[in-house]
């Protein structure tokens, strides 16, 4: 019969897959106990406060156990799955001990009266000493003197004796003209005498005595009717997203500007470029030519790229454009961003935009790819929205925010004709952003977006 040993047993514990995450839920087990694993296998899929990552077990062997079930937190560095790499089957469950025969029974010894009882399999070492008697109460003199009296009387119990209060002569005539019983006075003076003010003090009224407040009844449990109301726990990327945007709207001052352009020469070059062979199998839409233009008003600005270090004190320029892309998945919106998104040619944006939208659709996206982005743009108009005033994602300094993209009477060349019109909202951080540096990269943005060429000119 196989048995499985300690050594034989590798413990895969839940990694940090993330930079600096503490916690993750088990989403889905892809192995059940017994099932054979390789290395590189992938054996379950985690969320972290960023995104769904599957985890691959990093050596062969077979399932013994799963530590946790589906939709359970686990912190980081707990064991989660234990794999027997010895390579035989699984153990059988050891016969139970046959019961060893009773033996005869001694005679047990009396317990002397105030043993201390001891734990089983532990007992008390044998000793010829004999315990000290424990030592009673004292009882005072007088109270022996006085139960010694009563019985000499034939009482059977004696009164309690009064001891005679001490207080000088004067304080006794006081206490006397005031009708104070002395016997009743507290004293404060030195050695338990009792003074002048303590006699005073025991004719003084009473001092009113404060109505103690009623107490306030604790405030009653709401109670939820659960046929008509639905509690979703918030966790995983909708909890980090929450956390996030409180961190961020309280701790960078928001500024916020919009501009109405007629992108109606973009909405044409869109069409073009989607015959290009250049672009054949590529996803071309209004956002590859919006990403575009914001990435050469960056360019032409450069101070607009970049953090604040609060602790020390800077403003961080940065030389590369890390650029962010909102996306909502069912497990909450997400920013995943291109990493060096200015050193790319329109073809390569395009099809980086498409790699990265579809990731997220799946919830694959991994948090590397969430990290370090610059400057963000979310696209509200696909929701039929005008315009929002979005807010920073936490550490970078802007965000474009685009609206519905329409057809609507505007002034062209003097007449008003029917045009493609859409809204852009700019929001950026006012410690290193100033009103001047903002608006002119908002201005830049929608400049292009009404005359396309710039993007030849500019770039």
């Amino acid at each position: 019969m196989t048995t499985m040993t300690e050594a034989s047993v590798r413990e895969f514990k839940m990694p940090d897959v993330g930079e600096g995450l503490t916690e993750a839920e088990i989403l889905k087990w892809y192995v059940q106990v017994g099932d054979t694993v390789t290395d590189g296998q992938v054996v379950c899929e985690v969320e972290t406060a960023k995104a769904a990552v599957e985890l691959p077990i990093p050596y062969d062997g077979v399932v013994r156990e799963l530590r946790f079930a589906e939709g359970t937190t686990v912190d980081v560095g707990t064991s989660i799955i234990a794999v027997d790499v010895s390579g035989g089957a699984a153990p059988e469950p050891a016969p139970a001990a046959a019961p060893a025969e009773a033996a005869p029974a001694e005679p047990e010894e009396a317990e002397p009266q105030g043993r201390t009882p001891v734990l089983v399999g532990y007992g008390v070492a044998a000793s010829s000493t004999k315990r000290r008697p424990r030592k009673g109460p004292e009882v005072p003199v007088a109270a022996v003197a006085q139960a010694v009296q009563a019985e000499l009387n034939g009482h059977g119990a004696a009164a309690p004796v009064k001891e005679r209060p001490l207080a000088k002569p004067p304080v006794r005539k006081l206490a006397k003209d005031l009708g104070v019983d002395l016997t009743l006075v507290t004293p404060s003076g030195p050695d338990g005498i009792i003074t002048r003010e303590d006699v005073h003090a025991a004719v003084a009224p009473p001092e009113p005595v404060a109505e103690t407040p009623a107490p306030v009844p604790a405030p009653a449990v709401a109670v939820y009717d659960s046929a008509r109301e639905t509690r979703i726990p918030v966790k995983g990327v909708r909890k980090a997203t929450a956390q996030a945007m409180i961190g961020s709207a309280f701790t960078a001052p928001h500024v916020t500007e919009f501009v109405t352009v007629d992108v109606t020469r973009t909405m044409k070059l869109v069409e073009e470029l989607k015959q290009d062979k250049e672009f054949q199998g590529l996803r071309v839409n209004p956002l590859l030519l919006i990403a575009k233009a914001l990435l050469v008003a960056i360019k032409r600005n450069p101070e607009v790229n970049a953090s604040w270090d609060e602790a020390a004190q800077e403003i961080v320029l940065k030389h590369y454009v890390n650029l962010g892309i909102a996306a909502a998945t069912p497990r909450g919106l997400i920013v995943p961003n291109i990493k060096d998104a200015q050193d790319k040619t329109l073809p390569q944006l395009s099809a980086a935009l498409g790699e990265l939208v579809t990731t997220a659709r799946e919830g694959k996206t991994s948090p590397a790819a969430m990290q370090g982005g610059t400057v963000t743009i979310t696209n509200v108009g696909v929701f039929g929205v005008d315009t929002g005033t979005p807010i920073l994602n936490p550490g970078e300094s802007a965000i474009l925010a685009v609206g519905a993209i329409k057809l609507q009477p505007w002034v062209h060349k003097g007449k008003v004709k029917p045009r493609q019109v859409t809204t852009l909202a700019l929001s950026f951080d006012h410690r290193l952003v100033d009103g001047e540096l903002g608006s002119k990269v908002l201005a830049d943005v929608a400049a292009i977006l009404e005359q396309p060429k710039r993007l030849i000119t500019w770039a």
